[in-house]
């Protein structure tokens, strides 16, 4: 069974938050001792990672479903809970990865590069941490926002300077193992290559990497033999060698057809015209070999290809091909941009930038931004103080005056969310009269902080006096 996958289909959730508490201090003589409710831990996130002595994706093939921890919630005596334990998957370096609908979201070059999979849920406030100087008491607690869950599609694509292409049998394997310390498996039979093999080679002061691609045949491109699986990791080389077996024991091909087909594939993958071309003609050590070599080489120059005569088993030409190679990856390294250290930009929201949108849609009316939706998945429902919290945190937000620009009235029905995952309600406006009888919602007058005696007499004088222009306005005998 082969060890090598370089495509699976991964599916991470990242920890979800811990609650918040909601719990009140007591002790002897201290019956209501303020609330002391701790927050919830914050969930692990799903992080990949990119390291060096990963080769392979097999792990996640066999392990599709990975998930971070959850934060543990808080406790009373102001005891916030743990944070949930972050998740790192190591990958290959050359890593790409993609959402279900094929959209790129990461390429992952270089070791140590990360990219969060999943981000974590927040943990949610407790009581201690709502009360203010309206609020001395809350009866309740924020909860935890959950972790955000993904279906992912990894795929490797092989970090390589130089790509060795041809046709099964063509020799490539044993180039790949003469030109380099690279071990590869080598028999006489086609499809003995079932994976990609790296090998590094010096050439002179430069170093540079080769890939032996394997599986290439008329229609690779469209899934036959192993070159749909396997063109993706020629796409980062910088230089395309064709591998041409000159010894070839089937009548029906010659070096010239072979290069040909391979091209249409090439064509037919797509992306890979700029790159260079270098062509092999190997096996010369043997008599036919020599002989049909002597006879393309004059038409390959032709097309303009750069041609080298080579045989892996007499080690023959390859001093020559391989310094030859590391010319022409100096010279694509020389040509790329030089990468700048990396900068965060902090690009701050518009002063009018609300947060959020307020759309009409058939029959309701929709209120999408991340802070509504985050407020409504941190409230407890089944308490009427936290959904009286949350409609005030609303109406401060300016919800509710969009909702009144954009037509909604009492009893229409307002969706916060997508349409997977929304709360429905159905609106009833904040009444400001009498507001000052009722009090706020969430708020709680048996710890409202005592007048100032100033105060206090300034306002019985107040009240005095409206009650004496009232008693000289009254006639007893008035009917």
């Amino acid at each position: 069974m082969t060890t090598f996958v370089d495509r699976v289909e991964l599916h991470v959730a990242a920890g979800s938050g811990g609650h918040g508490c909601a719990s009140v201090h007591r002790e002897k003589f201290k019956p209501l001792g303020g609330p002391d409710g701790g927050n919830g831990g914050r969930g692990g996130d799903v992080t990949l990672v990119v390291d060096q002595s990963v080769t392979t994706l097999i792990d996640y093939h066999h392990h599709p479903h990975r998930k971070a921890t959850n934060g543990k919630p808080g406790e009373g005596g102001n005891r916030s809970g743990k944070d949930g334990t972050d998740l790192v998957l190591l990958v290959p370096d050359g890593t790409v990865v993609m959402d279900s609908r094929g959209n790129v979201l990461a390429d992952l070059v270089g070791h140590g590069t990360t990219f969060i999979a999943g981000q974590g849920g927040r943990g949610g406030l407790g009581n201690a941490a709502l009360a203010s100087a309206r609020r001395k008491a809350p009866g309740f607690a924020l909860l935890g926002v959950p972790g955000q869950s993904r279906d992912l599609v990894l795929e490797l694509k092989t970090v390589a300077d130089v790509a060795l292409v041809g046709y099964p049998s063509a020799g490539k394997s044993s180039l790949i193992s003469v030109l380099s310390a690279a071990k590869p498996k080598i028999a006489d039979y086609p499809f003995t290559t079932l994976v990609p093999n790296l090998g590094v080679v010096t050439a002179g002061s430069t170093v540079f990497t080769v890939a032996d691609v394997p599986g290439l045949i008329p229609g690779a491109s469209e899934g036959r033999g192993l070159g749909l699986e396997f063109l993706r990791h020629v796409e980062r080389c910088s230089v395309l060698v064709h591998v041409l077996d000159t010894a070839t024991l089937e009548s029906d091909r010659d070096p010239l057809s072979d290069l040909d087909i391979i091209e249409a594939e090439l064509r037919a993958y797509g992306g890979l015209e700029d790159r260079p071309r270098v062509v092999v003609l190997n096996k010369v050590d043997i008599p036919d070999g020599q002989d049909l070599a002597d006879m393309v080489r004059p038409d390959l120059e032709a097309r303009g290809y750069r041609v080298f005569e080579v045989s892996a088993v007499a080690h023959k030409g390859l001093n020559e091909l391989s310094y030859a190679l590391g010319g022409i990856v100096a010279e694509a390294r020389a040509a790329q941009p030089v990468q700048e250290a990396t900068r965060i930009v902090i690009r701050p929201k518009a002063v009018d930038d609300s947060g959020f949108t307020v759309t009409a849609e058939e029959g309701l009316y929709r209120v999408r931004g991340e802070k509504p939706e985050r407020w409504v998945r941190q409230t407890d429902f089944a308490n009427d103080e936290a959904v009286g919290y949350l409609a005030d945190r609303l109406a401060r937000l300016g919800v509710e005056e969009e909702l009144v620009k954009a037509g909604a009235r009492e009893g229409d029905e307002v969706v916060i969310g997508p349409e997977d995952d929304a709360v429905v309600f159905d609106w009833e406006p904040s009444v400001a009269a009498g507001a000052e009888m009722l009090g706020r919602r969430g708020e709680d007058h048996r710890f409202d902080t005592p007048r100032p005696a100033a105060q206090r007499r300034k306002d019985r004088d107040a009240e005095r006096d409206d009650a004496q222009e009232q008693f000289e306005g009254f006639d007893p005998f008035e009917s």
